[in-house]
């Protein structure tokens, strides 16, 4: 049978920043948009993270993690330092609103809705991912808001699904929704713009090419990542 890799998006879920810190006191954080709640008492949760994030790796040292559910109106450029870039060459907290916990991890609350704090009790290697379950230490309601979805960031958003995440299929991109692929000269009822094909950041203007020095705010790309489209 075959299997059409739209149909992983109609399972219904959030984007959550997890942090933490390594064994070298580095901060780190990524995007994921797999943690549940498995248990109720005593409350614990479980997430998947990518073996090859820094946050992995920091988490399965410290063995604990920060969990931030993340609004409706989160940025893209937020979604894009945490998504597609890594805690090994940025300090991804310097451009946005975080605290450390008493426990001493970092806690996003940028564009944050509530915000739990985890101890790890057992880690179950999935292949890709690590699975990390563990008993909260704390909960709070840090603002108010929608939580983000995984559905509102790829039709709304127009995001891309990073490569390393645990909902990543192979070839599945995000719906282009009215955005086209350019194959002729654009009419007058329509714009031309430059999609990231890594990110799917989008970007008006610049009819003629981007400059040569350009860079994707969200993943750092470089010119050749973009494609021309009509909007």
């Amino acid at each position: 049978m075959e299997i059409d890799r739209k149909a992983f998006r109609s399972l219904s879920s959030g984007l959550y920043i997890i942090s933490s810190i390594d064994a070298d006191g580095r901060l780190c954080g990524c995007v994921v948009n797999t943690l549940l709640q498995v248990a109720s008492d005593p409350a614990q949760l479980l997430v998947s993270i990518n073996k090859k994030n820094a946050t992995a790796n920091a988490v399965s040292t410290s063995k604990r993690f920060c969990a931030s559910v993340l609004s409706q109106d989160t940025t893209m450029d937020l979604i894009g330092t945490f998504g597609f870039k890594s805690s090994k060459d940025i300090d991804k907290f310097s451009e946005f609103d975080h605290d450390i916990c008493e426990s001493g991890l970092p806690r996003l609350t940028h564009d944050t809705l509530a915000t739990f704090e985890v101890s790890v009790d057992s880690t179950i290697d999935v292949g890709t991912h690590l699975v990390f379950i563990g008993t909260v230490k704390s909960a709070e309601v840090v603002g108010e808001g929608t939580p983000i979805t995984y559905d509102y960031y790829h039709r709304v958003l127009r995001g891309k699904t990073p490569a390393k995440a645990a909902s990543y299929n192979d070839g599945d991109d995000p719906a282009k929704d009215e955005i086209v692929e350019v194959e002729e000269t654009a009419s007058s009822e329509q714009k031309v713009a430059w999609r990231c094909k890594m990110c799917g950041y989008t970007v008006e203007g610049y009819p003629d090419g981007l400059p040569e020095d350009w860079r994707c705010p969200l993943c750092g790309m470089g010119r050749d990542y973009f494609e021309k489209v009509l909007i």
